[in-house]
């Protein structure tokens, strides 16, 4: 495999390593944000603010607001370059020198990875399964002694993205069942096998690390999902839910409905697999200007307010991560214009730039909550 020399030629260069030193311990309650776009929207001239209108290095702004760990996708080859490994590492090391905690989350794909696409990388679509579970480790590995290089000691990393549905199609693809459920037993085998080769390389690379396998919707409670999982032979340290609990039209539930279930799921996922769990991705609405704005800020503030205060009240919750919450102003990315998507409208900056209150409602929240 193309990564076997360099990640062993790098491990005999590394047996002692000075880390960055951040701003909270290990262990405690995550106010995170993943900003895996903010090189890009830098790189097209957007600004952002303070309140008193001066612009702002954004990873400056978020940690005086109380941010204290970062989030940080990786794609394996994407066309346009933006979050493969030279960009996140960029990131990583400017969240590192401002004590940010780091989160990797390793998509495996040259794009994004959901419960819709999981698509194997271009390299990678030809390979058997005993080729795809050595891609795994080896490319984790790579990933991780590349931070590791850079005196970034990354506290979690995710082994997939959003991977109810499986990772690494179609060789690690769990087909829906009549029952709700996915995965044949045989399909089973092949996704934890791989899930399992991605924990033990990434605690080859940092043995102290939290591996999380993370799937969407965290109002549903797939408790047959982690059965199966830990049945299979796959290993994770913290599970990780996505929640979005504004899109209605996504579930077919109120708010109030989708953080009650949000709640009542932790708990249990907590008290029946005995690991912790964290909110990986959180967003609410945030689109227009003046009044129809306010609106809708007011009410996502109230969203964020209600969800934050049920994560803290559980023993066993470690944090929770707004998903790209620098966006603003109908920005998008570059890979979305040929598919003519828009612009993400659940960011938490306002029209001007400057930080939205459901953003500030989250990065005060649990300042004294440890695990």
């Amino acid at each position: 495999m193309r990564f076997r020399l360099w990640v062993i030629g790098l491990a005999s260069v590394l047996l002692t390593a000075c880390y960055h030193k951040t701003d909270s311990p290990r262990g405690s309650w995550a106010r995170g944000c993943d900003i895996s776009w903010l090189s890009e929207m830098e790189h097209d001239g957007v600004a952002f603010y303070d309140e008193d209108g001066a612009s702002r290095d954004c990873m400056d702004l978020l940690r005086e607001q109380g941010m204290n760990a970062v989030r940080l996708r990786v794609w394996v080859n994407h066309a346009t370059g933006w979050s493969n490994l030279p960009d996140m590492l960029a990131l990583a090391k400017r969240a590192a020198k401002r004590g940010q905690r780091i989160m990797v989350d390793i998509h495996y794909s040259d794009f994004f990875a959901d419960p819709h696409s999981q698509t194997t990388p271009a390299y990678w679509q030809s390979y058997d399964y005993d080729l795809m579970l050595e891609a795994v480790q080896e490319y984790t590995l790579f990933v991780l002694y590349a931070l590791k290089e850079e005196g970034i000691k990354p506290e979690w990393v995710q082994i997939g993205n959003e991977t109810p549905n499986g990772m690494l199609w179609p060789i690690g693809k769990l087909s829906p069942n009549a029952d709700g459920t996915t995965g044949s037993d045989e399909e089973w085998t092949r996704y934890a096998g791989l899930t399992a080769m991605g924990y033990k390389a990434a605690k080859e690379a940092f043995d102290d690390i939290n591996v999380i396998v993370h799937v969407d919707n965290a109002y549903e409670y797939r408790d047959w999902f982690w059965r199966q999982m830990r049945a299979h032979g796959g290993k994770w340290d913290m599970i990780g839910l996505s929640h979005y609990p504004m899109m209605a039209a996504w579930s077919g539930k109120c708010w109030q409905e989708m953080n009650e279930l949000a709640e009542k799921n932790v708990k249990q996922l907590i008290d029946e697999f005995h690991t912790p769990v964290m909110i990986c991705e959180v967003g609410m609405m945030n689109y227009g200007t003046g009044a129809l704005y306010e609106q809708v800020s007011t009410l996502s503030d109230s969203v964020m307010t209600d969800f934050v205060q049920r994560m803290e009240r559980i023993d066993g919750c470690a944090g929770i991560f707004y998903w790209e919450p620098e966006v603003y102003g109908g920005w998008r990315p570059q890979e979305y214009i040929p598919l003519g998507w828009g612009g993400y409208d659940m960011g938490a900056f306002t029209p001007e730039g400057r930080p939205a209150p459901a953003l500030k409602t989250l990065l005060k929240s649990g300042k004294e909550r440890k695990l």
